[in-house]
C-alpha cells in the first residue's frame, strides 16, 4: 500500500508532458516560419513573372495594333528573339471561323512547340509567348486607323457608319528562361 500512494516521480512525469508540449510548438512554430518564406518566395516570384506578362501584354497590343508588321518601335526599334507566326495576319483580319485549318484557336501554349503560339519574345529573363484565340471582326483597320467619331447621324440623307472595334481574345505565357517554373498566365480581351 505504501508502493502505490508515493509519490516520487510525478514530478518527472510532469516535466516530460511539459516537454513534449514544448516540442510541439516549437515544431510547429518552425513549420509556419519556413512555410510563410516559401510562400513569400513563391509570390514574389510569380508577381515578377506576372509583370512581365503585362509588359508583353503591351508589346502585344501594339502588334496587334500595327497589324502584324514586327517593327516594334522600341529604343533599338528591335525585339529580341523574336518570333512571328505565319498564321498572325489571318487571325488579325479574319473572324475565327474564316481562319481555316492551319490556324490554331485553342487557349494551350506550348513553350517547345511554336505551332502553339504566335508570337514569341524576351523581355529581360522573360519569354513571352502570346497567341490569339478568337476574333471578333470589326470595321477598324489599320489604314483607317482609330476612328473617334462615327455615330449615326440624324440628318436627313447623311448617314455616318458606327466605329464596329475588332476584338481580339489573347493567351499569353511568360516564363523566365532560366527557371520554366516561375512562369504566368494572362487572358486579355483586346479591343482594337
Amino acid at each position: 500500500m505504501k508502493r502505490l500512494r508515493n509519490e516520487n516521480g510525478a514530478a518527472l512525469l510532469f516535466v516530460l508532458l511539459l516537454s513534449v508540449v514544448a516540442l510541439i510548438t516549437s515544431a510547429g512554430l518552425l513549420y509556419v516560419v519556413a512555410r510563410g518564406g516559401f510562400l513569400s518566395g513563391q509570390q514574389k516570384r510569380y508577381a515578377t513573372a506576372l509583370a512581365a506578362g503585362r509588359a508583353g501584354a503591351e508589346v502585344t497590343f501594339q502588334l496587334v495594333a500595327d497589324r502584324g508588321d514586327d517593327t516594334i518601335h522600341f529604343a533599338d526599334n528591335t525585339l529580341i528573339n523574336k518570333f512571328i507566326g505565319p498564321n498572325l495576319q489571318t487571325k488579325l483580319g479574319n473572324p475565327t471561323n474564316l481562319w481555316g485549318a492551319g490556324a490554331d484557336s485553342s487557349s494551350t501554349i506550348s513553350p517547345d512547340n511554336n505551332t502553339t503560339y504566335d508570337l514569341r519574345f524576351d523581355l529581360g529573363n522573360y519569354r513571352v509567348h502570346a497567341k490569339i484565340v478568337d476574333t471578333v471582326a470589326g470595321n477598324s483597320g489599320a489604314d483607317l486607323g482609330l476612328i473617334k467619331g462615327g455615330v449615326v447621324t440624324t440628318v436627313p440623307g447623311e448617314v455616318t457608319v458606327m466605329n464596329i472595334p475588332y476584338l481580339y481574345t489573347i493567351e499569353e505565357l511568360s516564363e523566365d528562361r532560366t527557371n520554366p517554373q516561375e512562369r504566368s498566365k494572362i487572358s486579355i480581351l483586346y479591343q482594337y
